[in-house]
C-alpha cells in the first residue's frame, strides 16, 4: 500500500509559536523550506489561503522552479476567481511544473474570513456554489472543444482553454471539510477527502460518511482519504512530552498563538467557532487530553482549532504506529507539519517519514 505525504510551505517563518519573520513573500526562505520537504521524502505540500495571505498559486510557482519532484497543494477557495479562469490557471501550472499541481477545495467555514474577500453568501449557498465551480473545473480541464454553463452562479458561453493539464484526465481535487454539506460535495467531487486530527473512532465515522455521499453520488470509487496532524517528537517520551508541554506553553503565551495561515486564534467573549472541523476538535478536547496511541488535544484548544492543531506525540517509532494506526483503518494521506515548522519537517524527514514506509513495505511482502 502507498501512503502519500503531504507538508505545508509558505513564504516566510511563522507558526502558533513563531512571530512572522522577515517580508511577508521571502523568496529565499520559500525555495529552502520546498528544498526542505523535498529532501525529507515528502510527496507534496501545501500551500495555505487566508484572506491576508499572498497568492498560492504564485508561491507555488516559485517553489516548483527551485524543486525537482516535489508535488504542490494549491489551497482555492471558490467564488473570488471565475471557474474557467482558475481552470487555465491551475492547467498553465500543470504544464509548467510538468504535472506536479493538485488543488486543495476550501469552501470556507468562516464567515468573516469570506467577508474580508467580499463574499457574503451563507455557508449552505457557499458549498452550492461550489458544487457548481467544481463541475465546471471538470468540464473546461476534460472538454475536447467549447464548453458553455448556464446555472444559479455562473454563465458563460464558447470557453474553449487550449492549455490542458499535464495529469490526465486532470488535475487531482482535494477536498476539506467535516459538515454534512462537505461530506455531500466532496464525495461527489473529490479524488482526496481531508480530515484534521480526530481520535480513531471519530475519523472512523468521517470516513464512512464521506464514502456513503459518494455512493449517494453515484460514484463506484470513493475518495481517498487524508488526515493531518501536528507531529511532536522526542527521542524518549519523556522528552516528547516535555518538548509538547513547551509547545503548549509558547501557544498559551502568545494567547491563541502567533499569526498562521488559519487567521486569528482570539473569540469575542461568548463567540463560538463556526467550522464544523474546529467544533469536532474541540470537542475531542472537551473528552480527554489523550487519545488512542498518541493524539493529544490541548493544542486544539490552546488555539480555538484553528486550523488542523491536534498533535501526535512521542518517540518517532510511536508516532510512526499512530499514524499507521490511521491508516489500518482507511487512510491514505497524511498531511503533518510542526509547531517548528522547517526544523520539524527536516526531523520527520530523517525520523518518522522512514519509518512509516518501512512499516508498509514489511507488509506489503509479509
Amino acid at each position: 500500500m502507498t501512503v502519500e505525504f503531504i507538508g505545508m510551505i509558505g513564504a516566510q517563518h511563522v507558526s502558533e509559536i513563531h512571530a512572522a519573520a522577515g517580508p511577508p513573500v521571502n523568496p529565499a526562505f520559500l525555495r529552502e523550506f520546498a528544498r526542505a520537504h523535498e529532501d525529507a521524502g515528502f510527496d507534496r505540500v501545501l500551500i495555505g489561503y487566508g484572506s491576508s495571505s499572498p497568492e498560492s498559486t504564485q508561491l507555488a510557482a516559485h517553489a516548483a522552479a527551485h524543486t525537482e519532484r516535489l508535488g504542490f497543494l494549491i489551497a482555492h477557495r471558490p467564488g473570488f476567481v471565475a471557474p474557467t479562469l482558475a481552470a487555465r490557471t491551475f492547467a498553465t501550472a500543470d504544464q509548467l511544473t510538468g504535472g506536479r499541481i493538485a488543488v486543495h477545495i476550501i469552501t470556507g467555514g468562516d464567515d468573516a474570513d469570506q467577508r474580508r474577500d467580499g463574499d457574503y453568501l451563507s455557508k449552505e449557498q457557499r458549498y452550492a456554489r461550489t458544487d457548481e465551480y467544481l463541475e465546471i473545473l471538470h468540464r473546461v480541464w476534460t472538454a475536447e472543444g467549447p464548453v458553455g454553463h448556464d446555472g444559479a452562479h455562473y454563465r458563460f458561453e464558447d470557453c474553449n482553454a487550449t492549455v490542458k493539464p499535464v495529469q490526465q484526465p486532470r488535475i487531482p481535487l482535494y477536498f476539506g471539510g467535516s459538515s454534512e454539506a462537505a461530506h455531500r460535495v466532496g464525495g461527489k467531487h473529490a479524488d482526496v477527502f481531508a480530515l484534521w486530527g480526530e481520535p480513531l473512532a471519530q475519523t472512523a465515522e468521517q470516513i464512512a460518511a464521506v464514502r456513503a455521499a459518494a455512493e449517494a453520488a453515484g460514484r463506484t470509487e470513493p475518495p481517498r482519504i487524508s488526515v493531518s496532524f501536528r507531529p511532536i517528537l522526542g527521542a524518549t517520551e519523556e522528552q516528547a512530552w516535555d518538548r509538547a508541554h513547551r509547545v503548549l506553553a509558547r501557544i498559551r503565551a502568545a494567547r491563541g498563538g502567533l499569526a498562521s495561515f488559519t487567521g486569528p486564534k482570539t473569540l469575542n467573549p461568548g463567540q463560538q467557532v463556526a467550522n464544523v472541523g474546529s467544533q469536532r476538535l474541540l470537542a475531542a478536547a472537551a473528552a480527554g487530553e489523550r487519545h488512542d496511541r498518541a493524539l493529544w488535544t490541548p493544542t486544539a484548544s490552546a488555539t480555538n482549532a484553528a486550523g488542523n492543531s491536534t498533535a501526535l506525540v512521542g518517540t518517532p517509532e510511536t508516532v510512526a504506529a499512530a499514524l499507521l494506526d490511521y491508516v489500518d483503518i482507511g487512510v491514505t494521506t497524511l498531511l503533518i507539519r510542526g509547531y517548528d515548522p522547517f526544523e520539524d519537517a527536516v526531523d520527520y524527514g530523517r525520523e518518522l517519514i522512514p519509518l512509516v514506509r518501512q512499516e508498509l513495505a514489511r507488509r506489503e511482502v509479509a
